[in-house]
Parts: C-alpha cells; sequence; structure tokens
C-alpha cells in the first residue's frame, strides 16, 4: 500500500478533493438532497480512484522519459520500486472502480464516467504533443466540482461550473511554474510544455494570468449564492496565496518551487474549502 501511495503522490489529493467537497455540500445546501454518508464515501471513491488512475497511467507512460531526467529518475517505475506492469495493473483496477461508484451513484455520473477517465487519462499522452498540456491536467482536476455536485443534484448547475474552472485554471497555472524545473529537459527531449515552448518569463506570464482568471471565477459564484464574511475570508486567502506563489517563483530562482506547488497550493485549497463550508453554516 506504501508502495502504490507513493506512486501515485497520494498527499497531492488535497488540490482537488476540497473543490470536490465544496461541489457536494454546495448542491446540499441548495436542498437538492439530504446529506446521506454513503454517497458522499462514494463521491470521495470516485475523487480518490480517478486520481489514481491518471497519476499512475502517467508514470507508466512517462517511465522512459523519467528514467532521463536527473530530477525524475528517483520516481517508482525508474527506481525499481514498482514494476510497469504493476503500474497499469493498479490504473486499470481504479478505473474499474470507479466506474462501479458511479454505477450506484446515479445514472448520469455513470454515462459521464467513461468521458471522465479519458480526460484524466489523456493527459499523459499531451505532453508529447502540445504545450496546451498543462491546460488538459487542469481540466481532469477540475471535473472534481462539477462531478460532486452531479453526484447529489443529478444535474448541472453553473455555479459548480465556475468552481470547475476556478480549479481549471489554478491547476493549469501552478503546473507551468512546476514545469519551470524541466524546461531545458523538455526542449532536448522534444517534449511540449509552456516553459519550453516560451522560455520561463514568459510562461510566469501565462501562469499569472491563469491565476487571475482563476481568482474571478471563484468570485463570480457571488452573483449567485448567498454569501457571508467567511466567504470572503476565503476569498482573501486564496488570492493572498496565489500573490504568494508569484512572489517566491521568479525565472532565475526556482528554488522554492515546491513550496509554491505542494504548500500553498494546498494551504489555498483548503483553507477555502473551510471558508466555504463556515459560510454555508452562517447562512443556515
Amino acid at each position: 500500500m506504501k508502495k502504490y501511495l507513493s506512486l501515485v503522490l497520494f498527499a497531492h489529493s488535497i488540490f482537488a478533493l476540497p473543490f470536490a467537497i465544496i461541489g457536494f455540500f454546495l448542491a446540499v445546501s441548495m436542498g437538492l438532497f439530504h446529506f446521506d454518508w454513503l454517497l458522499f464515501a462514494l463521491m470521495l471513491v470516485c475523487m480518490v480512484t480517478a486520481r489514481n488512475a491518471a497519476m499512475a497511467f502517467n508514470r507508466y507512460l512517462d517511465r522512459d522519459i523519467d528514467a532521463l531526467n536527473a530530477r525524475t529518475a528517483v520516481r517508482d517505475i525508474p527506481a525499481g520500486r514498482v514494476a510497469p506492469q504493476e503500474a497499469l495493473r493498479f490504473t486499470i483496477i481504479n478505473c474499474v472502480v470507479f466506474v462501479l461508484a458511479t454505477y450506484f451513484i446515479n445514472p448520469l455520473c455513470l454515462f459521464l464516467a467513461p468521458i471522465a477517465l479519458f480526460v484524466v487519462l489523456f493527459y499523459s499522452y499531451m505532453k508529447r504533443i502540445s504545450p496546451l498540456c498543462h491546460l488538459v491536467l487542469g481540466l481532469g482536476l477540475g471535473l472534481a466540482p462539477v462531478g460532486a455536485y452531479l453526484a447529489v443534484a443529478g444535474q448541472f448547475h453553473i455555479v459548480p461550473i465556475f468552481y470547475g474552472l476556478a480549479v481549471l485554471t489554478w491547476v493549469s497555472g501552478f503546473d507551468i511554474i512546476y514545469a519551470l524545473q524541466d524546461e531545458l529537459f523538455d526542449r532536448e527531449q522534444g517534449l511540449h510544455s509552456i516553459p519550453a515552448r516560451f522560455g520561463a518569463a514568459k510562461a510566469l506570464q501565462i501562469s499569472t494570468l491563469l491565476h487571475v482568471l482563476s481568482f474571478v471565477f471563484v468570485l463570480l459564484p457571488l452573483f449567485y449564492l448567498p454569501v457571508s464574511w467567511p466567504y470572503y475570508v476565503g476569498l482573501a486567502c486564496y488570492g493572498g496565496l496565489l500573490i504568494y506563489q508569484h512572489r517566491i517563483v521568479s525565472p532565475t530562482d526556482l528554488s522554492k518551487v515546491d513550496r509554491a506547488f505542494m504548500t500553498t497550493n494546498g494551504i489555498a485549497s483548503v483553507v477555502f474549502m473551510c471558508c466555504f463550508l463556515l459560510n454555508l453554516w452562517v447562512i443556515g
């Protein structure tokens, strides 16, 4: 179990999971469904298995590339801790569990399950095709609040779509920052990324633009939902942490990329989720 949790970087689930919880409780708060522990558990199973499948498949597909990169050669497959066949088998098992979980949620989620899996798995090919790979990763995680809302409501609504777009632009932006570490390697290997295509300085500008859009998307629900002071606190923290990560990373200093990627973004999603749930409690 420890081996597979390391393979999929399970701790990174903290990025999108809070927004899935937001989507779930948003639907509950709108009176579309009473809270149900089984449904909540099924939603969490879908979140975890979809992400596990995406990460394991990415590690499987990139195993030869990872072995050539000094930064990624220590990952589980190139380092020999996990066999490629084990990673592929783990991917298939998680895909099957994901589809089974959607079967017990509602027909719409089951119908959309193959589309969701296609998006999260196709990301692994994108770096070989287009520098838009960061946006595809963002789209995969951006499905979290929309899917969680659908699990409860069985229908679409504009607000969870706003949160999905917020996650898409947020994840895309910080993935560009993370990819700065491999700018030269990607260029040498003919791989596609925004840093490899445009250089570090322009890549950071694109990342900044995406994060501005992310903040706009978490603002837009103000026009559709009753909110109280906790939501504004969440907005301030979310925006402040977005600004902070751009302050600590520059084209000439990538020493704090890991802090910007893991610590800052993990805190941003958890704090915003807590403020959102507190807002629901305050407005009663």
